[in-house]
């Protein structure tokens, strides 16, 4: 597992010249508005943003986990803590297809869990429901703009 960051930014390319900079390792996927790191050391997805809230703040926080299984037990464990997931869903977004579950914290950021299955040419969040737990459903746009959180 690594924790992911996603940051809301002003301007992509100096965003990206910076990280890259910082961690010195480029990108593993630049899209119009988007970029994402995944650095080994310290493990760290970076995700960033342009345009996408106000600069420099949070858009969400997550854990990236290696197994479909390993979001399933983190939904269970957080429901049985009384925490209110989203559930399960596997979706496509942020140009990625997933699965995932997302959590609010106290302070209001969102949380994702997540795996992520392959690269898709989307940004748009779009959710096939259930798929893991065998409750498909039709895809749905959830429609959230550019943030590939639930409202």
């Amino acid at each position: 597992m690594r924790l992911q960051l996603a940051l809301n930014v002003d301007d992509l390319d100096a965003a990206i010249d910076f990280y890259t900079k910082l961690f010195g390792e480029a990108p593993a996927k630049v899209k119009p508005g988007y970029a994402n790191w995944a650095i080994e050391n310290p493990p760290l997805k970076l995700v960033i943003f342009e345009g996408a809230g106000a600069h420099g703040t949070i858009n969400h926080l997550g854990v990236e986990t290696e197994t479909a299984e390993e979001v399933v037990a983190a939904d269970r464990r957080m429901r049985e803590a009384g925490l209110e997931t989203t559930g399960i869903d596997d979706t496509q977004c942020c140009f990625a297809e997933k699965t995932e579950t997302w959590v609010t914290g106290a302070d209001g950021h969102k949380w994702e869990f997540y795996v992520k299955h392959a690269d898709v040419e989307q940004f748009t969040n779009m959710s096939f429901g259930n798929v893991l737990l065998g409750s498909k459903t039709d895809a749905t746009d959830r429609g959230h703009g550019n943030v590939c959180c639930p409202s």
